[in-house]
């Protein structure tokens, strides 16, 4: 009665790390997943900081144009 009671345990625990190991596996392949999308992401950021950057100095001078507009405005409303 106890060999087969512990052949039973031993098929169960068995079962239950190749069970563990499927999930495992499941998991690193979405892992993978989204360290190629977040990849892809980080790619597509990069290429629209590098194209955004040539207007920068052009909005400051935009800014500041628009900040003496808004001061205009508050001195003509006081």
């Amino acid at each position: 009665m106890n060999t087969i009671l512990i052949i039973l345990t031993v098929v169960e625990v068995l079962l239950l790390v190749l069970v563990l190991a499927g999930y495992l596996v499941t998991i690193a392949a979405t892992l993978q997943k989204i360290g190629s999308t977040v990849g892809l992401i980080r790619i597509g950021v990069h290429a629209i900081d590098e194209q955004l950057r040539p207007i920068e100095p052009e909005l400051r001078g935009i800014n500041s144009a628009l900040e003496k507009v808004a001061n205009a405005l508050t001195n003509v409303t006081r």
